[in-house]
């Protein structure tokens, strides 16, 4: 570093030498996908095809169901909502209008969530984590359906 004095207020910084090849860093190696990832890809196509599922028995409960999408939820209503589906990592969560004490409370499949906060409407939350699930629950869907 040398600097030069300029009256008795002015002063100018110049750099005389600088070290080489400070600042480069090395190439890196490209990421491999990795064995959780492949497992969170096979996840997410088998949540996505339990969705579709779940829309299909929805939809084919009669002529006047309607789906809305809503940011955290879709909706599945005909006069109004009798279904609300949230999808999570690893399940879908279903959430029915009807009285859960009239259906019965089985633990692991569904659950009273009348006085607990959640996204949609409906007082019966249905876990859903395989097509045998979506078979079990197509009377409840049924139910819920009437009730709208």
């Amino acid at each position: 570093m040398r600097y030069r004095l300029y009256g008795d207020h002015h002063i100018t910084l110049e750099t005389v030498a600088s070290a080489a090849g400070q600042g480069k860093r090395a190439p890196r190696a490209p990421r491999r996908r990795t064995v959780a990832g492949e497992r969170d890809r096979r996840t997410a196509d088998a949540m996505a095809e339990l969705a579709a599922a779940v829309e299909e028995v929805l939809l084919g409960l009669g002529e006047d169901v309607a789906k809305v999408r809503r940011k955290q939820y879709d909706a599945y209503r005909r006069l109004r909502n009798f279904a609300c589906v949230t999808a999570r990592k690893d399940k879908l969560l279903v959430y029915l209008r009807c009285v859960p004490a009239d259906v019965g409370v089985e633990e692991g499949f569904t659950r009273d969530v009348t006085d607990l906060g959640h996204h949609g409407t409906g007082d019966l939350e249905v876990q859903l984590r395989s097509g045998q699930d979506v078979e079990r629950a197509v009377e409840l869907f049924r139910l819920a359906y009437a009730g709208a």
